[in-house]
């Protein structure tokens, strides 16, 4: 066979794979339409007076979305390397806007601004600002990222917005997120991991300590301690903090393996609120059974596994680490909703990506899978 011939070979596989990728992203944001509609037609029928509002406002966020991801598919990812100070600064900047008369308040928390035409939320931008930050951040710094000055640069700016998300905007869960994504792609770019099993380490003892702190004490007065509380023992705070999450658990347990049949949940209506939030993987369970659960998992993972094998086969540091970066994004988020919602840990308000309702959500992230696109092109021929 011909080096052209092999060549186009590749390509033709290349693009194939690209499919996959496309095919599992329109399955997720497909299903993720279906299940808003029925998780939110109950409480949008009688609060708004159409069971598809939330439906019509995530479609149209959805449709900015794929116009979003057409159009950064487009651009050839090495664009994005001499933005990285920009990416940082633009995230802090939105952040620190919430604080300003454009910032909007829901369910008693200030994460939105107000830009008349649109509502957007800047942890979603935070998100998508670092990992572009740092993946243009350790390709440039190459042998020095190992330095205690390196890993300074690397780690303090995600940290930064990290501490602003928690401070400004009450919101842990994108925090956590924001500096799972630097973590990760650091460990991706550094081949030496004794420093990660010593930071993992610090990590799980620290976590320990204040599970043990919250539980020993009168945590009463604060709310992220009452929290874990809440998820050691669900029962003692079964009418106000872990209210919502005895209500998912109750959705998962009647599922059964089949479940009820989409739309007849009976938790959607009323008793689990913000049903097509945060907690729509109970409905998903409580309507499809464990079998919905575990071919919606399967749909997670092999997106997942598409952006390593393109991450795995780019010809640059750079774009690998782009493609790391969203991998990691949506491998975190998905680990910790799921987590969330079957009360592995503590309830931190996070959504499942392409299916839980948001429309900033669902734009950035379709955004991300442009990049993604766009780095696929350039796998090894």
């Amino acid at each position: 066979m011909s080096e052209q011939q092999t060549t186009g070979k590749r390509k033709k596989e290349r693009h194939n794979f690209d499919y996959v990728l496309l095919t599992v992203v329109l399955f997720l944001v497909g299903f993720g339409l279906l299940m808003i509609y029925s998780t939110s037609s109950y409480e949008a029928g009688i609060d708004y007076g159409d069971s598809a509002y939330f439906l019509k406002k995530q479609m149209t966020s959805t449709l900015l979305g794929f116009i979003a991801m057409f159009f950064v598919s487009r651009v050839p990812y090495q664009f994005w390397k001499k933005w990285d100070a920009a990416a940082f600064l633009g995230s802090a900047v939105l952040i620190l806007l919430v604080l300003s008369p454009l910032g909007l308040t829901r369910n008693g928390a200030t994460r939105w601004l107000d830009l008349k035409i649109i509502t957007m939320q800047p942890a979603e931008v935070a998100k998508i600002g670092a990992i572009i930050y740092e993946a243009s951040i350790i390709s440039k710094l190459g042998k020095s990222l190992k330095t205690p000055k390196g890993l300074a640069v690397v780690l303090v700016p995600p940290a930064i917005l990290a501490l602003m998300l928690w401070q400004i905007t009450n919101n842990m869960s994108s925090a956590i997120i924001v500096m799972g994504i630097a973590v990760a792609m650091l460990f991706v770019a550094v081949p030496d991991y004794k420093y990660f099993v010593g930071l993992g380490a610090l990590g799980i003892a620290g976590v320990t300590a204040i599970v043990f702190y919250a539980n020993a004490s009168d945590a009463s007065g604060e709310f992220r301690m009452q929290r874990i509380r809440a998820w050691l023992n669900p029962e003692a705070y079964s009418t106000d903090t872990a209210f919502q999450t005895l209500q998912a658990l109750y959705a998962i347990g009647s599922g059964g393996i089949w479940g009820k049949g989409l739309g007849q949940s009976m938790q959607k209506r009323g008793f689990l609120p913000e049903s097509q939030n945060d907690m729509i993987f109970s409905i998903i369970c409580e309507e499809l059974g464990l079998f919905g659960a575990i071919a919606v998992i399967f749909l997670f993972i092999v997106l997942i596994w598409c952006c390593m094998v393109i991450a795995n086969n780019t010809v640059d540091l750079f774009g690998a680490l782009l493609v790391v970066g969203v991998m990691s994004h949506y491998a975190i988020q998905v680990i910790l909703n799921i987590a969330v919602v079957t009360n592995t840990i503590p309830n931190t308000g996070i959504s499942l990506p392409f299916i839980s309702y948001g429309g900033t959500s669902v734009l950035f992230l379709l955004a991300e899978i442009g990049i993604v696109l766009n780095v696929s092109k350039s796998v090894r021929a």
